[in-house]
């Protein structure tokens, strides 16, 4: 059974307008029916372009934005539907965890102050003192010594804030936690120190993740089942293994071919698709498929008209595309001027040779000059 479900959620943000009086002319929507489960114990990783609304999601799930429609259940019980006393109570076991570790933290608190905050309006220990040992015990898990009680935030590194912030959620004893971003504002040599720290708490302590990323090399490493999200909408899912060997969405398959590989020579004998044109915005989605207006096997008849359902193909690994497995086998061909397909230099020349069709664009790769293979 599944420990977080979302069904349907929807979060729409309305848009005003006039000068005495406010009307509403229109609506932003930034979550627009969204269904996934998490399973006890396991992480599952949010990705996509900026703007998609994957913080707006997770900030849903605990009621930090209005749930337009939808049903959140956690642990049985629908949080959309409880009412604001039942749900203050119930972020007890909710907790998130920021993307900005210096934003999020009071700097005219101390850390035993930011610490026991959330544990007084929890009535959890009985005592000052009682708090605090839990507060040193957490800050211990999180690699910080008890002598930073009496600090203040500006006191800390970027990552030392972020363990901080990692221990506020956890001195909650919580079952699921958020992570926004959690890496993002730090350095690459103390991101990794980060996740780490995550995987540990998470297997000593029994967690639950729902990470929130467009970093697709950290979601990778953290993440049991990957959801791709889109202009609102959840594209494809799958487990992790499955989605980086075989990603079957378009957008998915744009996102994975714009990861650099360490490997020279496989970074440059490899397919990239390079998406053209802006994302759309979430106040004025397109109509049918929302990727259409980007996607390179866009077919007008269906794609512009119809939206796709997330459905399973096979193996828990669900695509909302309405031609997936039609571009996986190679009967649907990509449309000229959407987006340019970067060969490997062997593909590229056998498409010239066999005069590829003119709905294909091909853009033949220039040989590799040294060490950089910039797209």
């Amino acid at each position: 059974m599944s420990l977080l479900e979302l069904r349907e959620v929807k979060v729409h943000f309305p848009v005003k307008r006039g000068v005495f009086f406010d009307r509403t002319v229109g609506h932003v929507y930034a979550v627009d029916g969204v269904t996934l489960s998490v399973e006890a114990g396991q992480t599952y990783g949010l990705v996509g372009e900026s703007g998609c609304g994957k913080t707006t999601l997770g900030r849903a799930v605990l009621r930090l934005n209005d749930i337009t429609s939808g049903e959140v259940v956690f642990d049985g019980t629908d949080l959309a539907a409880l009412p604001d006393e039942e749900m203050r109570r119930s972020r007890r076991r909710l907790q998130m965890v920021f993307q900005d570790p210096l934003g999020s933290l009071n700097p005219r608190q101390n850390i035993e102050s930011i610490l026991a905050e959330g544990m007084a309006a929890h009535d959890i220990g009985a005592n000052r003192e009682e708090r605090r040992a839990r507060i040193v015990e957490v800050l211990e898990k999180v690699g910080l010594p008890a002598t930073a009680l009496s600090r203040y935030p500006h006191e800390f590194s970027g990552g030392q804030r972020q363990r901080i912030g990692i221990a506020r959620a956890l001195v909650l004893e919580p079952d699921v936690i958020i992570c926004d971003e959690p890496v993002s504002a730090l350095d690459v040599s103390i991101q990794a120190q980060v996740i780490n720290l995550l995987e540990e708490l998470q297997e000593s302590l029994g967690l639950t993740y729902l990470v929130i990323a467009h970093d697709l090399a950290v979601v990778r490493h953290i993440s049991d089942v990957i959801g791709v999200m889109y202009l609102g909408a959840l594209v494809e899912e799958a487990p992790s293994d499955a989605l980086y060997a075989e990603p079957r969405h378009p957008y998915t398959r744009a996102l994975m071919s714009a990861v650099p590989v360490p490997d020279p020579e496989v970074e440059d004998n490899r397919e990239r698709i390079l998406l053209k044109g802006d994302l759309p915005s979430p106040a004025n989605p397109p109509t049918g498929c929302r990727f259409h207006t980007r996607c390179p096997w866009r077919q007008p008849e269906r794609c512009d008209t119809e939206r796709p359902e997330l459905v399973e193909q096979a193996d828990g690994h669900r695509v909302a595309c309405h031609y997936a497995a039609e571009i996986a086998a190679g009967t649907v061909q990509p449309t000229r001027g959407l987006a340019e397909r970067i060969l490997p230099p062997g593909d590229a020349a056998a498409a010239a040779a066999d005069d590829a069709p003119a709905d294909a664009s091909v853009v033949e790769s220039a040989p590799a000059t040294g060490g950089d293979s910039g797209s």
